[in-house]
């Protein structure tokens, strides 16, 4: 199976996805496909203006799209009632990417990885035409690497910034290896790293730095993206034209993470640096 993510027609995947997001103006969906985005990614039906926006625009131009979603379900006939419906509202036949959801230490592994699993699902479905590419994504680094390991996982979403790092140790060279492309994703850290840090002397990153700090990684085909606001998608689409980041510029932005990744308050933002 050749892991490169791309349109129906061959072009690669764009090194930023739009993403659909809370309060995001719909239409971030056509503006992005205009300024260079080719791939879209949204967790499931909840996200109907999204979805509308989507609809409209591959039923003009799905030789030139990506369509990435996906389902948390880990029963095989929740996943199939969830591919039906997502066809359904996008009015499409193929997925092109098709995720199994957040997968983490307490699930069933025979579950996901058994003979009767859903990654065997999801291959016989890829099999038959009705999605392209079978994708997972995961916060846990262990199951990561088992994840980018696995023939059966074209794309794999995991978490990485500039404050929470580890994968690119743990999870990318296994990924490399395997030639599993990285979808990264909360490459802000939930906004928490565009806002000025104690410690710090100058600005904070932009969400541009933060795009292309991901993408110096050789690991990582794809950023994600969820802006709120058409002038946030803006400054955004400047990563597809940006030169790559360079290595001192790296280090920098690594020791403004740390200072982020010192303040984290949760388990949550630590639990995965």
């Amino acid at each position: 199976m050749n892991r490169l993510l791309a349109t129906f027609d061959g072009t690669p995947a764009s090194c930023l996805g739009l993403a659909a997001g809370p309060k995001q103006d719909p239409r971030c969906v056509r503006r992005a496909f205009a300024g260079g985005i080719n791939c879209f990614f949204f967790y499931g039906p909840s996200n109907a203006s999204f979805i509308e926006e989507l609809a409209g625009l591959v039923r003009r131009q799905r030789e030139q799209i990506i369509v990435a979603t996906g389902s948390g379900s880990r029963r095989v006939e929740g996943l199939r009632m969830a591919l039906r419906k997502l066809t359904g509202l996008l009015g499409i036949e193929v997925i092109d990417v098709f995720f199994i959801e957040y997968v983490h230490p307490g699930d069933n592994s025979n579950a996901l990885f058994g003979k009767n699993g859903v990654l065997n699902e999801l291959r016989q479905w890829q099999e038959s035409g009705r999605i392209r590419f079978v994708g997972a994504t995961a916060h846990d680094r262990s199951l990561a690497r088992r994840l980018a390991a696995d023939p059966r996982v074209d794309v794999l979403m995991h978490r990485f910034n500039m404050a929470h790092r580890k994968a690119a140790r743990e999870v990318f060279p296994t990924a490399t290896k395997a030639r599993t492309p990285i979808v990264a994703f909360t490459a802000t850290r939930w906004g928490t790293l565009l806002e000025p840090q104690a410690g710090w002397s100058g600005r904070p990153p932009t969400a541009s730095d933060c795009y292309r700090y991901c993408l110096a990684q050789p690991a990582v085909h794809m950023a994600l993206t969820a802006p709120r606001s058409l002038a946030e998608l803006e400054q955004n689409l400047t990563v597809l034209a940006s030169p790559s980041m360079s290595k001192q510029e790296c280090a920098r932005w690594q020791r403004f993470g740390d200072l982020v990744y010192g303040a984290g308050k949760g388990a949550f933002e630590t639990s995965w640096r």
